[in-house]
């Protein structure tokens, strides 16, 4: 689907278990650059952003998620205090968002998120007790009315360039290209279980790798009505970190086929993989491995498309473009160092956007 196709299909919408624009189906591969807000701030810094997007365009990538948030603190960031925002930053997303559009790409935008990085709902939960709330956790986010009360103004109200209080991101970015916003990042993942664990779908890869037994219910949390598609995580070498490559590879082979239906059978609503990756600090990395689970991430998704299911695309965590290692993870993907993996990603967007119809 060419740029202008893409252009003219408007937001993205829902209709039971399908991405919808302009009326037809629609199916994205892509990417996680969350940094983009943050150097689009900075003039000096914009030749980053524009040189991933124009990776993106390369690639055929047609979704990137990134943050639009950086709460508190004092390296740029975009929500100063409640409803009190640094008009640079604001500027650097404006920015963001009309250079992807430009080039006929969707965002996904995370409006905060679950871990103190950037603020989170940390600083949320920080900003109520510095008024009178006290609060025993981070967790306190989701309960607390005042919490909620910060939130939901940052998310929904009118913002401009030159209002500087009160308003919100919703606002701001209704008139550009937006493929969704994402109310929390790290929605739905597996982990240890001091951190989270896993839901009613996961209860039958319990024998598969028993330390994973107790977490957040992925059935119940998506059927929310408010919540128009469901999102999945994948990082085998965290998870199940000890195991082989191929048993990693393996336990998640299972791991996304249970999701996929659910989110297919019980929820009757699309899914989107919003991070997989596989870090180069983890034991047995090899380039040919972090492919060959690029690959079956991918055929994953490819097969539910083609079946007509639930799952309508994959975004690796993380693309960065070159200058960036202080920013780096293990998970960083710099296409000009990673000729194969690259190589996969372009050939899996062209076959996954051969199914979505031209407009």
């Amino acid at each position: 689907m060419g740029v202008e196709g893409r252009r003219a299909g408007g937001f993205v919408r829902t209709s039971g278990a399908r991405f919808m624009v302009g009326g037809r189906p629609s199916y994205s591969n892509g990417f996680n650059a969350y940094w983009l807000m943050y150097m689009g701030s900075n003039p000096g810094d914009r030749s980053k952003v524009i040189d991933t997007l124009d990776q993106a365009a390369r690639l055929g990538a047609t979704l990137i998620r990134t943050w639009a948030f950086n709460d508190g603190g004092s390296n740029r960031p975009l929500q100063v205090t409640p409803g009190v925002y640094n008009e640079d930053t604001f500027l650097g997303l404006d920015f963001v968002i009309a250079e992807a559009k430009k080039r006929g790409v969707y965002l996904i935008l995370s409006l905060v998120n679950n871990w103190s990085d950037f603020g989170g709902k940390n600083q949320y939960v920080q900003w109520a007790r510095e008024q009178g709330h006290y609060l025993g956790s981070d967790e306190d986010f989701f309960t607390d009315s005042l919490t909620q009360r910060f939130y939901m103004n940052h998310i929904k109200g009118p913002h401009t360039s030159q209002q500087l209080h009160g308003g919100g991101v919703q606002g701001r970015a209704d008139n550009l290209r937006i493929g969704a916003h994402e109310r929390t990042s790290r929605p739905e993942r597996p982990l240890r279980k001091d951190y989270a664990g896993l839901g009613d779908a996961d209860v039958r890869l319990h024998q598969v790798h028993r330390r994973y037994t107790v977490g957040t219910d992925f059935i119940s949390n998506n059927r929310i009505p408010t919540v128009d598609f469901a999102t999945i995580h994948s990082y085998p070498d965290q998870w199940v970190s000890g195991s082989s490559n191929e048993a990693q590879v393996e336990f998640m082979r299972k791991w996304m086929a249970s999701h996929i239906e659910d989110a297919a059978k019980e929820l009757q609503k699309p899914l989107i993989v919003s991070e997989f990756g596989w870090s180069s600090r983890s034991n047995g990395y090899t380039v040919a491995a972090r492919d060959d689970y690029f690959c079956m991430v991918y055929d994953a998704i490819y097969a539910s498309v083609k079946e007509g299911g639930p799952c309508a695309g994959g975004l690796f965590w993380q693309l960065m473009a070159p200058g960036m290692d202080g920013w780096t993870d293990g998970y960083e993907v710099v296409v000009e160092r990673c000729p194969t993996t690259t190589a996969i990603i372009s050939q899996e967007c062209a076959k996954i956007d051969g199914f979505t119809p031209r407009v």
